[in-house]
């Protein structure tokens, strides 16, 4: 019979996967709801520098030691590439790209793991079932990019290239997290990382002018809720569930969220957002899905 805490571990382990395959997939839907009248950047910014601010606080509160200078900068690294690189870039992207097809081009971010794992951090280079999978995958991207006279149910080219960005610079940021130097209670960490993301993402959305273009008498209301939601599910909770599984399992696991999440967000856009679903982009979603899978299998086998 299993210990009691085994069986604790184990269902925390499901409930944070859970979060990180439902709730994230319907983010993407949340997005382009909230970008619909905010600005995409700044809308970001708040959203982290919310959430954040609150889990922050919420460990001062319990006593936990304020973070050094040193684990800041590394909060702002991994907050850099996931929040203001990742998810900037998703929600700048969705501007012109359905909300399905983009969580089909962030579903590639173990193709980017593979490949970042080889060639940044110098370990294992890929077995032929990874270059097989990885060969399907940038196929099935390649197949959803919106050539002249494609179907709207595709990504133009220069959205295909942000979210082709994004999706790199969100590994970058899921593998430097986990060997970052940042405070040891978990919930601090994701709040410094939030709070330095949200804080970049405001910078960014100054620096393009988006500041001048906010008017909140003119926001809509669904906008307003979506981005609560994005602070309270897709922050507090999945976000804060993503870096905790980072800890806690292999990245393997972690990355299986890439072939749930499209499916969520594919059919969400399409019940609530009425966006398209077409042949080309099932086809496109089997083929990427289909590498990311072999990418996986390969890397959790012994």
């Amino acid at each position: 019979m299993e210990p009691a805490s085994a069986v604790t571990n184990r269902a925390r382990l499901w409930i944070a996967l859970g979060s990180v395959y439902l709730i994230w997939g319907s983010t993407y839907l949340a997005i382009r709801l909230a970008i619909e009248t905010l600005p995409p950047f700044s809308m970001a910014g708040v959203r982290y520098l919310a959430a954040g601010s609150v889990l922050v606080l919420w460990q001062r509160a319990r006593g936990v030691p304020w973070p050094s200078p040193l684990e800041w900068r590394e909060a702002a690294i991994v907050g850099g590439l996931m929040l203001l690189g990742g998810n900037g870039g998703v929600c700048w992207a969705e501007q012109i790209v359905p909300s399905g097809v983009t969580a089909l081009f962030i579903s590639t971010v173990p193709i980017w793991l593979v490949l970042l794992d080889w060639l940044w951090l110098g370990n294992i280079r890929p077995s032929r079932r990874i270059v097989l999978g990885l060969a399907l995958g940038i196929g099935g991207v390649a197949l959803l990019v919106r050539t002249s006279g494609a179907p709207e149910a595709a990504a133009p080219p220069l959205g295909a290239a942000v979210l082709d960005l994004a999706s790199g610079l969100w590994a970058a940021g899921s593998l430097y997290s986990r060997r970052a130097k940042l405070p040891a209670a978990p919930f601090l960490s994701i709040g410094m990382e939030m709070v330095a993301g949200g804080a970049l993402l405001v910078l960014a959305g100054a620096a393009v002018g988006e500041w001048s273009r906010i008017d909140l008498a003119h926001a809509s209301a669904r906008s307003l809720l979506s981005l609560l939601y994005l602070i309270t599910f897709g922050s507090l909770i999945g976000f804060s569930a993503y870096i905790w599984l980072l800890r806690a399992t292999t990245t393997a696991r972690v990355s299986t969220y890439a072939f749930v999440n499209p499916v969520v967000a594919m059919f969400l856009g399409w019940a609530f957002a009425g966006e398209t679903l077409e042949l080309r982009t099932l086809i496109a979603a089997a083929v990427a899905i289909t590498g990311v899978v072999l990418i996986l299998r390969a890397r959790a086998a012994p």
